[in-house]
Order: structure tokens, then sequence, then C-alpha cells
């Protein structure tokens, strides 16, 4: 495995990254909440993508994997700048951002942002907005008052160590929510979803559907498939969504 490289943003973060260089339109995978470069579905589609000769790129927000900073200090926006510098500075033409969970999100504020780079979008249990209508939404009044006070709250998680929360997180959040204003996507996207994900629910999925302004968009729930979607057959099903638009816009 060839070892990363890394990028110095004007924020003053060091993104750690793979690139493989390759034909437009360049797929970027965009990881989730906590998770890093490494997973099991940024690999898989770097492998695909190298064999099919397509650019692509992988990298770990600041917090996250090998990148600068602490979790605690991130939050949605300075996430958001660091996909928009990595893309900007490693990528060349369209982009198809593929989006994992909190990476929905993510996909979703860098097409908001430069729409016309964009030549179509995946989503895999995208997870917009989640930090208010998944964590505010959730929380009993005393852990509202305890953020509001400027603390913490530490929230389960069935894949990992617990969530922290921290007021930024909560208040940044609410600077950038997209489903509550109209969300123009003038471009292909494809929507993946399990029927078993716990962390992330079908109605999540819906009301994107709904909410978004698209000419074409397809929402596919794979029953009994939970929040990680890496097995073969969901592994497959990502492939096809993302050769799906390479097709459409070559």
């Amino acid at each position: 495995m060839p070892e990363p490289n890394y990028l110095d943003t004007p924020q003053g973060r060091r993104i750690g990254y793979h690139r493989s260089d390759g034909q437009a339109p360049c797929v970027v995978f965009l990881g989730g909440l906590k998770s890093d470069m490494e997973g099991t579905k940024a690999l898989h589609l770097e492998t695909w993508c190298r064999a099919r000769g397509q650019a692509f790129l992988r990298f770990d927000y600041s917090g996250h994997g090998i990148s600068s900073g602490t979790f605690e200090d991130g939050c949605i926006g300075g996430w958001a700048e660091d996909t928009f510098e990595a893309v900007h500075a490693l990528t060349d033409g369209p982009l198809i951002p593929v989006g994992s969970s909190m990476g929905g999100w993510q996909a979703l504020l860098l097409a908001r942002r430069i729409p016309e780079g964009i030549a179509g979008l995946v989503t895999i249990a995208a997870a917009p907005d989640f930090t208010e209508d998944g964590y505010w939404a959730s929380f009993t009044q005393e852990q509202k008052d305890t953020i509001e006070a400027g603390g913490t709250v530490e929230l389960p998680s069935d894949y990992m160590e617990p969530y922290v929360v921290t007021p930024r997180m909560i208040e940044d959040g609410r600077r950038n929510l997209v489903l509550r204003d109209p969300l123009a996507l003038p471009f292909p996207v494809r929507c993946l979803q399990g029927t078993a994900d716990t962390a992330v629910s079908t109605q999540t999925a819906l009301r994107l559907l709904d909410h978004a302004r698209c000419p074409d968009m397809r929402l596919t729930l794979v029953k009994d498939a939970d929040h990680r979607f890496s097995d073969p057959p969901c592994l497959g099903l990502i492939e096809d969504a993302v050769a799906e638009i390479i097709d459409m816009a070559g």
C-alpha cells in the first residue's frame, strides 16, 4: 500500500489523503463520522476505480484518521471546508462524490457549494442534518441544558466508542442544515439505504428524496442491510450506482 500524502489547507489543517490518477470524472469518497479513509467501502471503491482507470480520491477529515486535529474540536462546517479544499487542490474536472452517512451530508454541502463541478452524486445511508434531527431532537432536557451551558454529551454507538457531542457540533450543524431550505441537485443522484440500519432510518432517506429538487434521483432500499453497507452485495450496488453515473457523464 503506498504511503499517504498530506495537504496543508488554508485553515491550517493537515489532511491525509490517497489519490489515484485516471480519467474523469473523479470519484471522491466521503466517509462517515469518526470513520477514516481505510474503511471497507473506501478501499473497495479505490480498487474498483483503479481497475477501470478512473480517477479517485479518499481522505481523512481533520480530527479523523491520520489528519491533524482532534475529533472534539471538529464540526460539520469545518469538515465541509476540508472536503472543499481537498477536491479544489487535488482533483481536476467534474466530480462524483460518494458520501457515506455523515459523508452524505458532506456530499450535499459540496454539491450546494460547487454544483457546476458535480457530474453526479451517490449517497450511502446519508445522514443530512443529523446533529439537529438526530442528536438535538432526541436529547433529554438535561442533555440540552448541558450543551447550552457549554458542556458535552456522550452518546452510545453500535459501531465504536461513544460519540462526544459538543456545543460547537450542535451550533455549527444548525448553520449547515440542508433539509430546511430548497436543495437543488441538478445532476443524477443515486441513494442507497439499508432497512436494518439502526443509525440512519429509511425515513431520513425518504425525506431527502422528497426534499431535493433533482431531475434524476433514485433511492434503492436494501432489505436487512445495516449501516455498514459493506457486504459483497452492497458493495456491488455501490459499484453499479457509480458506474451508472460515470456512463451518463461520458
